[in-house]
């Protein structure tokens, strides 16, 4: 496919990223110009254009923008009937997202997470979760939301991701204050985690972790009593309030 890329940030530079190799055209605006510049010395099949010439060469636009830019960045833009539109905006609804492209068609949201530029990610979707699969798969892994509110239930959950890192990381330095290599103990405790959370669902983990006495439940139970579990269920329910306007 023809594929153009409005805002060339982190998220969207992983994306390209992703599939650059499996013969897509590939054209990225020259926001972010230090990533744009890296992403078309690095692939062939990316090239650096002006906002209007990367809607004017792809058939599938994605919107990789801040949502307080996004009205900004689009207006006087000329969208075409029949092409289709990927945001990657969690905090414009698809309908306000229709609003700022048509004649083209908004199909889909599309959050993917860093992993992507590697393959093997999880990529959440709202909308027409067929192209997104046509794209991205199987490379990688699409779950399908239906509703705007689902969507931001979502959102919020996987906002886990980042304080699991720190767990890790953090036991990865404790061990490297012991003695141990820093790198090594850090490849082993992510090894670790992921293939303990594939093998089985969580509770089913737990329990086979939950040997009495024994390390695991040891420190599972001094987190719990310091309060972890009331704090992660505290921060993913603040997370699910409305945000203050910006000033």
């Amino acid at each position: 496919m023809d594929l153009g890329f409005i805002g060339t940030g982190t998220i969207a530079a992983a994306v390209v990223t992703g599939i650059a190799g499996q013969g897509h055209g590939i054209v990225v605006s020259e926001r972010s110009r230090a990533q744009s510049a890296r992403l078309a010395a690095q692939f062939p099949a990316v090239s650096v254009a002006p906002n209007q010439q990367v809607l004017d060469r792809s058939e599938v636009v994605f919107l990789g923008l801040l949502a307080a830019q996004a009205s900004a960045v689009l207006a006087g833009l000329r969208f075409r009937p029949g092409q289709r539109v990927v945001s990657f905006i969690a905090d414009l609804s698809l309908d306000a997202v229709a609003a700022l492209v048509a004649p083209a068609q908004a199909v889909a949201i599309m959050l993917p997470f860093p992993a992507i530029a590697q393959g093997g990610s999880v990529i959440l979707t709202l909308g027409d979760a067929g192209l997104i699969r046509d794209i991205f798969c199987p490379a990688n892994t699409v779950f399908e939301v239906t509703s705007q509110d689902e969507l931001r239930s979502y959102l919020c959950a996987q906002a886990v991701l980042s304080p699991a890192v720190l767990m890790v990381a953090t036991a990865a330095d404790w061990l490297a204050g012991q003695g141990a290599d820093r790198a090594a103990g850090e490849t082993f405790l992510r090894a670790l985690v992921a293939s303990g959370l594939q093998g089985a669902g969580c509770r089913e983990t737990l329990a086979a972790l939950d040997t009495p006495g024994g390390y695991n439940q040891r420190l599972r139970q001094a987190l719990e009593h310091a309060g972890l579990v009331a704090a992660l269920e505290a921060g993913l329910t603040g997370l699910q309030a409305p945000r203050p306007p910006e000033p």
